[in-house]
């Protein structure tokens, strides 16, 4: 494992676990293979209803609180500061835990100011290490940067070799702010495991596609949570640690960059629109 220090001195692994979209009937089976496979870093979110899963498994497993990074968010529908304070003790609940590792506002929406300034003050109580936001636009983060007490520490965004942020990389280096990924492999779209530039850097190095885009991440300093249900293909995502790619090579998949998203456009008014009306709860 590599691992990342951010601003205030929490360190964290380079590599972790998504679970969007896992069932919560799934989720339980699946964190526990995770963790038999190595991984500590855990993401999941409020709207994924799987957080009382994830707990589940991270107690059964036996493995101290201490050795395992939880990321959780809290959803729209409860931004704002009294109602952000109660999502966190829900999520607390759920995830049978005293503490987050990491809690991030879900989506640049609603009075995210108001959720900030309840995350600020979990923060200074001790029960949160890292306090960040997710899917932040450049100029969202710098507006929130320059009009909060505390900076985020952390953006979780969509990142990978087809979709590689380049103006958001530049701001959060400015501030700075580390850049986590999600969707790492771009949710498998476009036929990324056979784009034909992959599959000859994969081929050079006797690895796969998914191998090469995660080294891609670590090499670009960026944090990582690929998802899969898949045991075998956990196992070879954490495989990637044992090899480096040339400049030459790091430069080849640079180039891959078409410049937007094929996923979803947070900058769209018919995205806003979207998720403000989804309810994750009466």
């Amino acid at each position: 494992m590599e691992y990342k220090s951010l601003t205030n001195g929490v360190t964290l692994p380079k590599l972790g676990y998504g679970t969007f979209q896992i069932p919560p009937e799934d989720t339980k089976h699946c964190i526990l293979e995770a963790l038999q496979c190595g991984y500590r870093l855990f993401d999941t979110a409020a709207s994924y209803a799987n957080e009382k899963e994830i707990g589940e498994a991270i107690l059964e497993s036996g493995i101290p609180r201490e050795e395992i990074f939880l990321t959780t968010k809290v959803w729209i529908q409860d931004a704002g500061y009294a109602k952000t304070r109660e999502a966190f003790e829900r999520s607390c609940a759920n995830l049978g835990v005293s503490y987050i590792d990491i809690y991030l506002i879900h989506q640049p929406y609603n009075d995210y100011y108001g959720s900030w300034r309840a995350m600020e003050e979990l923060y200074d109580e001790g029960r949160i290490k890292v306090i960040g936001v997710c899917n932040f636009s450049a100029e969202r983060l710098v507006d929130l940067c320059m009009n909060s007490r505390i900076q985020p520490m952390l953006d979780q965004v969509e990142f990978h070799p087809l979709f590689a942020q380049k103006e958001l990389n530049d701001v959060l280096a400015m501030y700075p702010c580390q850049l986590e990924a999600w969707g790492p492999l771009n949710e498998g779209q476009r036929d990324i495991f056979h784009h034909p530039e992959l599959i000859k850097i994969a081929a050079k190095y006797d690895r796969t596609v998914a191998q090469i885009v995660l080294r891609w991440h670590m090499q670009h300093d960026v944090i990582a949570i690929p998802k899969t249900v898949d045991p075998q293909r956990m196992k070879e995502n954490m495989a990637i640690f044992d090899f480096r790619l040339d400049e030459a090579d790091m430069a080849a998949i640079d180039a891959l960059d078409i410049g937007y998203s094929e996923i979803i456009d947070h900058q769209s008014y018919m995205t806003a629109k979207w998720l403000n009306k989804y309810k994750i709860h009466d």
